[in-house]
């Protein structure tokens, strides 16, 4: 029987220094679901993350993300997944969608079909009218929705969003909660962390409530 769990973590454990950050997160998130890690600052929502795009590796416990293990094989997951993180990994000096061709092409997409993708990203995150502008004249949330775009390109089957609506305008928010719920409808598993209650209520089919490195309370909104 095929697995339907996307994303497994057992026992993860990191410190840096002295400084315990994990100790001993334990997660599942279904095929084809959202799962909501919700927390404080410095409750290890983001170096949970990290650990799981194979970004950072662990000092304890396991991981899987499609099968595979972020250890022993990170080249495999990385196929699998997208990220958006915190800051968004942009290159200014290059348009929006000059971002997502050259995402398209280190994702080995034709050519064609990067061109559509890009169009068809940038038009459903209300990006199409300024496509050709250099990403430096954004504002902090459009390259936020830029960020998520080129993560998005290449057709992710996990897709990691960290902290993905901090700072946007309501709008702005609104749109990446549609695309969510449109990726979450096509199949897409959805690890997603934040600060909201509302995001996580309004996006998750299970929320995770970290603290002090740890889960302490996990099931549904209204569980």
């Amino acid at each position: 029987m095929i697995d339907d769990v996307a994303v497994r973590a057992v026992g993860l454990t990191k410190a840096y220094g002295p400084k315990q950050v994990l100790s001993g997160i334990d997660l599942e998130v279904r095929r084809g679901s959202v799962l909501a890690l919700l927390g404080p600052n410095g409750a290890g929502k983001t170096t949970t993350v990290r650990i799981l795009a194979t970004l950072l590796p662990p000092d304890g416990g396991t991981a899987m993300v499609g099968g595979f293990d972020v250890t022993h094989s990170p080249v495999e997951v990385r196929r699998l997944i997208g990220l958006t993180g915190q800051n968004a990994a942009v290159d200014e000096l290059l348009t929006a969608e000059e971002n997502l061709l050259m995402m398209g092409r280190l994702d080995h997409l034709p050519r064609a079909e990067a061109r559509r993708r890009a169009a068809d990203l940038l038009d459903r995150l209300d990006l199409s009218a300024d496509a050709r502008r250099r990403v430096k004249t954004y504002s902090g949330g459009m390259k936020r929705k830029v960020d998520l775009a080129m993560s998005l390109i290449g057709r992710p089957s996990v897709l990691f969003l960290d902290e993905p609506t901090t700072g946007l305008d309501p709008r702005s928010r609104q749109a990446i909660w549609d695309l969510v719920g449109e990726l979450v409808g096509a199949g897409v598993t959805v690890f997603l962390t934040t600060q909201y209650l509302e995001e996580a209520d309004r996006l998750a089919d299970r929320i995770a409530v970290v603290d002090g490195g740890r889960v302490v309370a996990s099931g549904t909104a209204e569980e």
